[in-house]
């Protein structure tokens, strides 16, 4: 439920910004933005992703652990996402993830997060179990 009420907010601002921008520009500009940020974002994706593969490939050649090039591929696949929705704040976020400082910052955040819980799993365990039995 709080996915799809996610969506429908996600769907909601795009809406609403699209109405704004096509009420200030006009309609043709603000479609032919929305193009241009699409085919900007879809450059950046073949260059990113790219580069995040042969990462990859290099650092499991050298017997290294690949796990930022990995979260690398993940949010550069997150943004190919966000890229094919139509609208700007989908546009402005793809090309953000898609900005190697950007998401070296997300990257570190994540990769900062993920260490955070593995320590507290081999510290504390998996913490509360339930078991929730169907049985009457």
């Amino acid at each position: 439920m709080p996915v799809l009420i996610l969506v429908l907010l996600a769907m909601a601002v795009e809406i609403t910004v699209l109405v704004l921008i096509g009420s200030a520009i006009g309609v043709l500009p603000t479609i032919l933005l929305v193009v241009a940020a699409t085919v900007l974002g879809v450059v950046l994706l073949r260059r990113e992703g790219t580069r995040a593969l042969t990462a990859f490939q290099s650092k499991v050649r050298s017997g290294q652990q690949p796990q930022g090039e990995m979260l690398d591929g993940v949010l550069i696949a997150a943004a190919g996402i966000l890229v094919v929705l139509p609208g700007f704040v989908s546009d402005v976020l793809a090309i953000a993830l898609l900005f190697p400082p950007t998401r070296a910052l997300v990257r570190k955040r994540v990769l900062k997060r993920a260490e955070e819980r593995a320590r507290r799993y081999r510290e504390n365990g998996p913490g509360q179990v339930f078991v929730i039995d169907a049985q009457p």
